[in-house]
């Protein structure tokens, strides 16, 4: 039993390095204002494209298969047996749970907003959703989405 809070901590060491090398390449809002006032943030819609996106596992998964995996692991056997077991169940499971989390991702669309500034910028957004947006309107960019004017 003196091997379980050990195994205990290595866990959460595991799941804090593999929670920091987690990434979102979703959807991704390009923000960038200018400071040139009222003129920077209103324009007009130049194109309106449909975007296809995956988003990026977030090894939510793989940390807790992982998790699961060393508590079943060191169930089993007894001594070093214990501690290989342990890793083995670790590893086995953060492979399983990676590999569910992946299966459980699914295609995005979004939309891609061009925007000509009204001060000569042109301005990428990308948005889930247009609403009634068009080619041509007058819109206003706040927060980084495109809004119509």
């Amino acid at each position: 039993m003196k091997s379980l809070p050990r195994i205990t901590a290595l866990m959460f060491v595991a799941a804090a390095v593999l929670g920091g090398c987690a990434s979102d390449r979703g959807v991704q809002q390009q923000t960038s204002y200018s400071t040139q006032g009222e003129a920077a943030t209103y324009g007009t819609i130049d194109s309106i494209q449909v975007v296809q996106t995956q988003s990026a596992n977030s090894g939510a998964g793989a940390v807790t298969g992982g998790l699961v995996g060393a508590l079943l692991g060191n169930q089993v056997g007894s001594g070093s047996g214990r501690t290989a077991a342990t890793v083995a169940g670790a590893v086995g499971g953060a492979v399983v749970g990676n590999q569910v989390e992946s299966n459980r991702k699914e295609a995005h669309t979004g939309y891609q907003i061009s925007v000509r500034m009204d001060n000569g910028d042109y301005r990428i957004v990308n948005q889930d959703s247009v609403y009634d947006l068009r080619v041509g309107n007058r819109v206003r960019l706040v927060d980084g989405r495109v809004y119509r004017y």
